[in-house]
């Protein structure tokens, strides 16, 4: 499972860097990892120590993680050095997603759950922020993130890459502060219309998602959220070999057979190294005006999926139709309603997020120079 742990500058596996220096597993279910690092006082470290205990702890018979840091010898580093070198120069197509952005790809095991709804409106809560979020659609058979943020009109470009159409969104936490911003991409920008069905094979597919992420001049971004298509399929494992950063939330109902299928979306990520960050309960319970709540699809299924799968429930979206009402018209509750019930659980996952599930990416790491070193060993391309 630390295979899929990676740097965050290098874009390397801390596994084939050489930085997992032991593993001691205890009886009782305590598993010690001794990290090696570059630098004594890594900023990074904390990251590090944290996706490394996210990825052991999911795993059956695990009931705790410790993580302990040490340096790497001059001879360590030499070897991480070419390791990460040989990767800038033969590692997968580079894609124009920068190395500064946290990205969260939304999961679900089957359709009908409201996987897209919840992206569209998580993307506008975090730019409520301030922040700067891409929103690529890849849910290419199924999209609908268009016709959710009221976008439409053809993708431009220039210089041989395609540029995002982008919507600012305005600061709620501070009227007077700097505006945040959507930059979005999806298939139907590239249709004549959202009713034209697209009739792709797997690989086919796999290849509109890489291009997605190789000719589009995406910019910087503090976070990228990938509306994935549900299942298990090419799209998904083409996301890991192109992200492999990229973190898992998976949505659910209340219902157990919702639940039952999620799991698989949990299981594909985390065979592909890719961590889980959390559960998100869609349409938990209907809020009646006068404020009384309802169970309408069951209870107990995000919860049971969290247990299931050893990630938090991280939010419980009330059921609101005001949600469905905004993604029909383009205006998301996030940003037209955020007082609501639905609009309130968005911006207080958002700020979770932004606290303590997938803070935005400092970049003044331990590894930025070795970063500056591979860059310019690396042969230009042709």
């Amino acid at each position: 499972m630390l295979a899929g742990v990676i740097d965050p500058e290098l874009h390397v596996s801390i596994v084939d860097l050489g930085m997992v220096d032991d593993i001691v597993v205890s009886d009782d279910g305590h598993v010690t990892v001794k990290v090696a690092l570059t630098t004594a006082g890594c900023p990074l470290r904390g990251q590090i120590k944290s996706e490394v205990q996210s990825k052991l702890r999911g795993l059956p018979g695990v009931n705790a993680v410790d993580v302990e840091y040490g340096e790497m010898t001059p001879e360590q580093k030499t070897a991480a050095m070419q390791r990460a070198r040989w990767n800038a120069r033969e590692g997968a197509e580079p894609t124009e997603v920068p190395s500064s952005t946290r990205v969260l790809a939304i999961a679900s095991g089957k359709g009908g759950v409201g996987k897209s709804s919840v992206t569209v409106n998580l993307a506008a809560a975090l730019a409520a922020r301030g922040l700067t979020v891409g929103v690529l659609d890849a849910d290419i058979w199924g999209f609908s993130v268009p016709r959710m943020l009221g976008i439409d009109g053809r993708l431009g470009g220039a210089e041989g890459k395609i540029h995002p159409h982008t919507l600012e969104v305005a600061n709620q936490l501070d009227p007077n502060a700097p505006a945040g911003e959507l930059k979005v991409v999806s298939m139907g920008f590239l249709v004549d219309d959202e009713g034209t069905a697209l009739m792709w094979r797997g690989l086919i597919l796999t290849k509109a998602v890489e291009q997605f992420l190789t000719d589009v001049r995406w910019g910087e971004m503090d976070y990228l959220l990938i509306d994935l298509p549900p299942g298990t399929g090419d799209i998904q494992m083409g996301l890991a070999r192109m992200l492999p950063q990229s973190e898992l939330l998976v949505v659910t109902t209340p219902a157990v057979a919702a639940q039952r299928v999620a799991v698989r979306a949990a299981d594909m990520a985390r065979r592909s190294y890719l961590k889980v960050v959390g559960v998100i309960e869609n349409m938990s319970e209907f809020v009646a005006p006068n404020g009384e709540r309802y169970a309408v699809f069951g209870e107990g299924g995000g919860a049971a999926l969290a247990a299931d799968i050893g990630a938090p429930l991280v939010a419980k979206i009330p059921l609101e139709p005001t949600v469905s009402a905004g993604g029909d018209a383009g205006h998301p509750v996030a940003i037209t309603d955020p007082e609501s019930p639905a609009g309130a659980a968005f911006h207080a996952l958002a700020a979770q997020i932004v606290a303590d599930l997938a803070p935005p990416i400092e970049m003044a790491g331990c590894t930025a120079r070795m970063l500056d070193l591979i860059e310019q060993s690396a042969p230009a391309k042709p």
